[in-house]
């Protein structure tokens, strides 16, 4: 098992909470970075620690450098958040968010669609593979 893996599973209810409300009171139909920036005040005045973009280590076949990597929100460095506004969530949406989870070695994510008339019906969970096994 991951050793973050209960703590981001935990913390992915609160976000998903915290979602709910930033779509509640914002509606469907605005731009991501709109929700974005909602949502990443809603977590810290829910006491999360959420960031944005970061520099991380790449190694690709012993090649090593650093590069900014755009995700959207990193929260307690255990949930990695992908903000969609779109029509249909496709799976390279899914894919991204995975790749992004590999090179930051986060177990869970969640992929969120702002542009439904309920937030839930438009959020996915992805998980490392073997990230919640013994």
């Amino acid at each position: 098992m991951h050793p973050n893996f209960e703590k981001a599973d935990r913390l992915s209810r609160e976000v998903i909470g915290a979602a709910i409300e930033v779509h509640r009171v914002m509606g469907p139909g605005l731009l991501e970075c709109i929700y974005e920036k909602c949502l990443l005040h809603e977590l810290e005045l829910r006491g999360l620690r959420a960031l944005r973009q970061q520099q991380v280590k790449i190694d690709y076949k012993g090649f090593v450098f650093q590069e900014e990597l755009k995700f959207d929100l990193l929260v307690e460095g255990v949930l990695l958040l992908e903000l969609k506004a779109v029509q249909e969530v496709l799976p390279i949406h899914k894919a991204q968010l995975l790749s992004y989870m590999k090179l930051l070695d986060v177990p869970l994510g969640l992929v969120m669609n702002f542009h439904e008339l309920k937030v839930v019906d438009g959020t996915f969970r992805m998980m490392l593979p073997g990230a919640n096994q013994d």
